[in-house]
């Protein structure tokens, strides 16, 4: 366990580039535990799956996506549910990183109110996916789809999910060995790649849809 005191953002990168990151066992827990599964989620990034109903429903949106717009926006609606590993300390933590510009959100809005978004960590040519929500039907998928865009235009190599989930399986995730990650890991961060490349910005609905190149 980390007590909060001890809890940095130099830190947190040490330990994501380690292959290992910060948890809680809950919202009012004060401590942080380091989690380093045996097997580990990725998305391949020229592997993300856009079903039928998915690409209709994004060539159909009124939505909009945005890039690093509302960070804390999008880490308080990943913990707003019932169970939830991000507490006060590690909302900081990743607060402190989006400043440095190694942490990043894709917002996506309905009008003025955030209804969906995914953040993460960059480090070299990695990203770290921690978290993402939806308060509308598939957002999260489609904030998903326009994260995805936005690596792969920026150069990264591995799309680190952490965990595997029913939902990621759905858009192409797939899980590996703790020594296939960790080789694929250490290769990435030897990369260069820059999340902004597209600045504040996101791609057009059909931009997307283009990229993606699997369908069901």
């Amino acid at each position: 366990m980390t007590e909060r005191s001890d809890l940095t953002p130099e830190l947190v990168l040490q330990a994501y580039a380690a292959g290992i990151f910060p948890m809680a066992e809950a919202r009012d827990d004060p401590e942080i535990f380091w989690v380093d599964p045996h097997r580990r989620g990725v998305l391949p990034l020229d592997g993300f799956h856009l079903s039928r109903s998915l690409r209709r429903r994004i060539r159909r949106m009124s939505y909009v996506a945005t890039a690093d717009r509302d960070f804390a926006g999008v880490v308080s609606g990943c913990a707003d549910r019932d169970e939830t590993w991000i507490n006060d300390t590690i909302f900081d933590i990743y607060a402190a990183l989006n400043a440095r510009g190694h942490a990043h959100s894709v917002e996506l809005w309905e009008g003025q109110h955030l209804i969906g978004g995914v953040y993460g960590v960059a480090i070299g040519a990695a990203f770290f996916g921690e978290s993402m929500f939806s308060r509308r039907t598939d957002a999260s998928k489609i904030a998903l789809a326009f994260l995805v865009h936005r690596l792969r235009a920026g150069g990264f190599q591995l799309f680190d999910t952490q965990f595997i989930t029913p939902h990621l399986e759905t858009l192409g995730a797939i899980e590996i060995p703790r020594e296939t990650y960790r080789a694929q890991l250490a290769s990435a961060l030897t990369g260069r790649a820059d999340f902004q490349t597209l600045g504040p910005g996101l791609p057009t609905a059909d931009q997307v849809l283009q990229r993606s190149t699997q369908t069901s």
